[in-house]
């Protein structure tokens, strides 16, 4: 059996049990009888090494795999984590899969192709993730795209967070004690501290993101319902790829579909409507569409001073 094949495997038999559950030999024949196996040359598939994926799988993704061992003896998923959980489990096995499928074919660049915006600021990341995990005060320099400035910041970094391709650390900024997020694609000279900051801090930022859009909500503003009628066309695209986890469809007419959501109102969420143009619109709160009709109307207006 190859080494590293075992994301693979992993995935493979929680897309089975997830489905229905299985004996040893039905999980044996569909591993052996799938793409990946026979692309990876691979014959067999023993008890043994079902045994130990299982406890890998629920050390890794949170998923607790058991056996009746009455009957029929078949395995089955007992429970699945919560809906934010969840998700960033799925986003996680999502990414072993590609992975996987890439180092199993070498000639994946003939056949696969990325974006060609790559991701700045990432070679901080297991630095970050270190310090945070460790309680590690955090020193480095930030610049500011609004004013231009690079500034000295000490932090105290709490959390990670990734939004439209880019990361973030969330950490307490030393010189005022606010809460506030860094692009890591702007930061630099970074350095972590063998200090440790003794401070307890009780954010519940699962919670938090659940509310937000974007990167977060650092103020104190109450999340909302927000209300959007799309065109039939982008409203079909929202309906497969939704906007966010709070999305629920209300209404559907010929040509529209109309949509709830429950977040903070956010600057990000604000241009994430803007760029769909005129195929989507807010109908409530009367506050975001006022602010996305003063935005129109200065973007025009800026067209006309041309």
């Amino acid at each position: 059996m190859k080494k590293d094949f075992y994301l693979t495997r992993y995935a493979l038999i929680i897309k089975r049990l997830e489905s229905s559950p299985a004996t040893y030999r039905q999980l044996e024949g569909y591993l052996l009888n799938s793409f990946e196996f026979q692309d990876a040359g691979i014959k067999s598939y023993s008890i043994r090494t079902l045994q130990r994926d299982i406890r890998e799988i629920s050390d890794l993704f949170n998923l607790s795999i058991h056996n009746k061992k009455k009957g029929d003896n078949r395995y089955y998923i007992e429970s699945r984590p919560i809906m934010e959980v969840d998700e960033y489990n799925q986003k996680l096995l999502e990414s072993f899969q590609v992975s996987n499928a890439l180092n199993l074919h070498p000639d994946f660049s003939n056949f696969i192709f990325f974006e060609s915006r790559k991701p700045t600021g990432v070679e901080h990341f297991y630095d970050l993730f270190f310090a945070i995990r460790n309680k590690r005060m955090v020193s480095f320099e930030h610049y500011n795209y609004k004013n231009k400035l690079m500034t000295s910041r000490t932090v105290h970094p709490l959390a990670l967070k990734e939004s439209k391709g880019r990361w973030y650390l969330i950490a307490i900024d030393t010189k005022d004690k606010a809460l506030k997020s860094f692009g890591l694609d702007r930061i630099n000279y970074l350095d972590v501290s063998k200090n440790k900051f003794r401070e307890k801090y009780n954010y519940n930022f699962r919670e938090h993101f659940k509310n937000a859009f974007g990167v977060m909500n650092l103020t104190e503003q109450k999340p909302q319902k927000i209300v959007l009628k799309c065109s039939r066309h982008q409203g079909e695209y929202i309906k497969s790829f939704p906007l966010h986890q709070s999305q629920k469809e209300t209404k559907e007419t010929p040509d529209e579909i109309y949509f709830e959501f429950f977040l903070h109102p956010t600057y990000d969420f604000m241009q994430e409507i803007l760029s769909y143009g005129k195929e989507v619109s807010v109908l409530e709160p009367k506050h975001l569409v006022d602010s996305i009709r003063t935005h129109l109307q200065e973007s025009l207006n800026s067209y006309l001073e041309n």
